[in-house]
């Protein structure tokens, strides 16, 4: 199958996926118990200004008749899929949620691809490494500590690292670390300057649907006081996939260094070197492809976690905070952008999969 018609059947296939997840997230908000105008103004509104803001917000007509649920979703949906996002009407009332998402995603792709790097940096090697000295005491102490790894949740991981990095922890000489190299931040809690560390890149500029994509790359001087910032998240966020992908990478290096085609390429006198590289390391990469694509998932929920306890201001904190004010428009917003990157990171993982391996055709990947 060609991969255009593929990419086109999956776009289309996607569509209805992509509703379904808006269409509960909008009933849970909409037609829930949840109430954003006693957020907005208190409790001790008058029944004027609460039919005054019952109109701003969409959920009256001006002559006080109410918007059937119906429009609402139209118009909800509407404004989503044409990128028209509105504004907070709580988190920070009147700002563009655009402008709110601009201000934070840095925060969060930062701390995405170090912990993606991490994970996968440390992972896999450790998971080959396990794997070509099968039952040796390397092996197991590996392979314990890939369990282990895998064993802790990320939540809990990150309230112990927390303790130890603040001050009188164990690990709070990290704090003041490379500060006679202008180095020294604030660990636990965004710093104030960390907004002035990156440069923001446009990808897509002056294409109106996608201008709003950009790439935050910190300037050279800057990049050793971001990572600083960022390693302890990105530890938490990257250790467990950094467990499953040394389980995963041993199981798939003992299964494929048995092979027979392995034991072909021993019996023509091919080198050690090149077939674990080019045999034994491309396989074991077969299994290993979504659970690298799983790292992907685990950032969008577990960022939500790890940016509150390290009180990263990335767009997890941002969802959470409103989550917790009843911000339905932010909310919606961040589910509609967190599924689309689900959906688009399924699809890239199905075409990875034709690539690391060549006898996977398209058409097997669909069926």
């Amino acid at each position: 199958m060609n991969k255009l018609v593929y990419l086109g059947k999956r776009i289309a296939l996607a569509i209805p996926v992509v509703l379904f997840g808006l269409t509960m997230a909008f009933l849970i908000l909409y037609a829930g118990p949840l109430d954003p105008v006693y957020s907005i103004l208190g409790r001790k509104a008058s029944e004027a200004d609460i039919q005054r803001l019952l109109v701003d917000l969409g959920y009256r007509y001006p002559n006080g008749q109410e918007v059937p649920l119906w429009d609402q979703y139209r118009m909800v949906m509407t404004d989503l899929f044409t990128l028209n996002f509105g504004q907070s009407w709580v988190v920070q009332r009147g700002r563009p949620i655009i402008d709110l998402i601009g201000a934070r995603m840095s925060a969060t792709i930062w701390l995405g691809w170090w912990s993606v790097v991490i994970a996968l940096f440390v992972g896999i090697p450790v998971g080959l490494f396990a794997g070509l000295r099968a039952n040796t005491f390397s092996d197991y102490f590996a392979s314990a500590g890939g369990i282990l790894w895998r064993a802790m949740p990320n939540f809990w991981l990150a309230v112990i690292l927390s303790g130890l990095l603040s001050a009188g922890g164990a690990l709070s000489f990290y704090r003041d670390w490379g500060a006679d190299y202008g180095l020294a931040t604030k660990v636990v809690g965004t710093p104030p300057e960390v907004n002035n560390l990156f440069n923001v890149i446009p990808l897509f500029d002056g294409i109106p649907v996608l201008e709003m994509l950009f790439l935050p790359i910190p300037e050279l001087q800057n990049m050793a006081v971001a990572f600083k910032w960022i390693l302890p998240g990105a530890l938490v966020l990257g250790s467990a996939s950094m467990g499953n992908e040394v389980r995963i990478a041993r199981t798939a290096v003992l299964e494929s260094i048995n092979s027979k085609y392995v034991e072909t390429a021993r019996a023509k006198g091919v080198s050690a070197r090149r077939i674990v590289f080019k045999h034994v390391g491309r396989n074991a990469l077969i299994p290993l492809l979504p659970i690298i694509m799983g790292e992907f998932y685990l950032l969008i929920g577990g960022s939500v976690l790890v940016e509150a306890i390290f009180g990263i201001n990335g767009l997890g904190s941002l969802y959470l905070r409103a989550i917790f004010q009843t911000d339905i428009p932010v909310i919606m917003t961040l589910t509609f952008i967190f599924t689309i990157i689900l959906v688009v990171f399924n699809i890239t993982q199905d075409l990875l999969y034709t690539i690391v391996d060549p006898r996977i055709s398209l058409d097997d990947v669909e069926g």
